[in-house]
Order: structure tokens, then sequence, then C-alpha cells
């Protein structure tokens, strides 16, 4: 099984690449003045906002939106058990489903992580073993857990149908009710 970023390393990854590509003096002014208000250490300032990031992230997605690249591919939606709780980036996420899966890059469309889960669009023909084998896959100590998602179009066809079912059904024991009631007796 390939070993992937634990939690603090990738912190530190992206806290790295912030640093060296962000110009920060605004974000510094801010926490400087927060901190000062509050009369805390800047330190405990910087824990309580990466506590917040981290919760926050949890009710805000991060998507990207792509179109396949290979025309006439059948796409399938998933769901995966890791999200942003769980310190997954697209990067991240992009590189194991390759390394594990053998799917390419470009045909891994329509990624939306959530707090605790990822909704993505991976191509119709995953053989079955692979499919278990991502079942077992970690990123950051958190089994991917790969679960089919059904289309939500199915759901509301099979609902329309038996809503019109349940409409025609009413119609014809009123027709039924409108003929017994203008017989003779």
């Amino acid at each position: 099984m390939t070993t992937y970023l634990s939690k603090e390393q990738l912190l530190k990854k992206q806290l790295q690449h912030i640093l060296n590509s962000e110009h920060l003096d605004t974000q510094r002014a801010l926490v400087t003045a927060i901190s000062a208000d509050l009369g805390i250490d800047i330190t405990e300032c910087a824990a309580a906002l990466l506590w917040l990031t981290e919760t926050t992230n949890a009710v805000s997605p991060v998507t990207e939106q792509t179109k396949p690249s290979q025309p006439g591919i059948k796409m399938v939606r998933y769901r995966l058990d890791v999200g942003t709780k769980h310190q997954v980036t697209l990067e991240e996420l992009k590189k194991v489903l390759v390394e594990e899966s053998g799917v390419d890059k470009n045909n891994i469309n329509n990624v939306s992580i959530r707090g605790l889960y990822t909704l993505i669009e991976l191509p119709d023909s995953m053989p079955a073993d692979i499919f278990q084998h991502l079942k077992s896959v970690e990123i950051n100590q958190q089994k991917l857990d790969i679960k089919r998602v059904k289309s939500r179009n199915k759901k509301r066809g099979n609902y329309n149908s038996r809503r019109d079912k349940q409409r025609n059904t009413k119609a014809a024991n009123e027709v039924q009710l409108g003929k017994m009631e203008n017989q003779p007796d």
C-alpha cells in the first residue's frame, strides 16, 4: 500500500507553498490586531484560526468542474469518505486515484471535496477488483471507502412515475364514483 502525507506533513507543505507564493502583509496585520484586541499571544490566535479554518472547510466545499477530454466515455458519480476535514487536496486525491486505479488523470471529473466526503466522476468502465481495492486505499489514515452514487434523475423519474400512477388511480376512482352516483336506483 502506498504511504501518503500525514495531516501535519500536508499542512506544513501547504503553509510553505502559501508562504513562498503569497503576499501576506494584510493577513499579518489582521492577526496582529486580533491578538492585540483579544489580549492573546499570536500563537494562540494562529491556533484558533487554524481550528476555525478546519471546521469552516467542513461546510464550504472545494469544487473543480471539468469536462471529459475523451468524448463518448460514460462517467459515473462516486462518493469517497475523505474530505477537507481529512486535509485532502485535489492534487493528492487525483494522484492517489491515478496510482491506485490506473484511471487517466483527464478522466477524473467534477470533483467536489466537502467536509467529510468527496463527490467525483470516474469512467463507468472501472473493473470490480479495482473498485474493491479503492475501498481500502487510505489518504491521511482515512479509507476512501468508495461508493457509487445513484443518479438523482433516476430517483426523480421513479418518484414522478409513482406519483403519476397515483394520480391516474385517483382519477379512475373518481370516474368510477361518478358513474356509480349517476346510475338510477
